[in-house]
């Protein structure tokens, strides 16, 4: 797991604004290998036909098919999760993996999501944890930058000019292994 890191955590209110952040970072030069986001299809009446992963290309039918394919193309790694009381999470770059991880090394963690264990392992505390499993449940997007404190410095100055409702910023220490 990742040793002394920082994330950047931004909550958007559209996919919009979320895919500006993404593209602004990538513009920016910003390592897109260390750049999740999450969100999910919130459209109730459009429910999802499908997805695939086809080597490193993840296809998905929905109403944000277009939105999450572009993102896809930018980020390493996604996957759609359903999750009860939530629906399809989506989730793009190395979230993916910590999401995945944390299932597997624990199954269901202290009430939370798969979207909250995989935060919680990897070092979020609890309390915010809880407050981005909400954000993304009311249809919210949540854009994760993590890195040295150098690149976290760089990519909270870069979020900030991109309107996003709350950032925050967390001291990775290697992941809470209290799971």
């Amino acid at each position: 797991m990742m040793t002394n890191n920082n994330a950047i955590i931004a909550v958007y209110k559209s996919h919009a604004e979320a895919e500006t952040a993404v593209k602004e970072l990538e513009r920016s030069d910003f390592d897109m290998k260390k750049l999740s986001i999450v969100g999910r299809d919130y459209h109730t009446e459009e429910h999802v036909v499908g997805y695939y992963n086809a080597g490193d290309r993840m296809k998905y039918w929905g109403s944000l098919g277009a939105f999450w394919g572009g993102i896809w193309g930018l980020l390493f790694g996604s996957a759609v999760f359903f999750v009860p009381g939530i629906g399809p999470l989506v989730v793009a770059g190395p979230l993916t993996g910590w999401i995945l991880g944390a299932l597997e090394g624990a199954g269901v963690i202290g009430g939370l999501n798969a979207l909250g264990a995989g935060l919680y392992s990897l070092g979020i505390p609890k309390n915010s944890v809880l407050q981005y499993e909400t954000d993304v449940t009311t249809g919210k997007y949540v854009v994760i930058a993590h890195g040295t404190s150098e690149e976290a410095t760089r990519a909270r100055a870069i979020i900030n000019c991109t309107n996003p409702e709350m950032v925050a910023e967390h001291q990775i220490t290697g992941g809470n292994n209290d799971l």
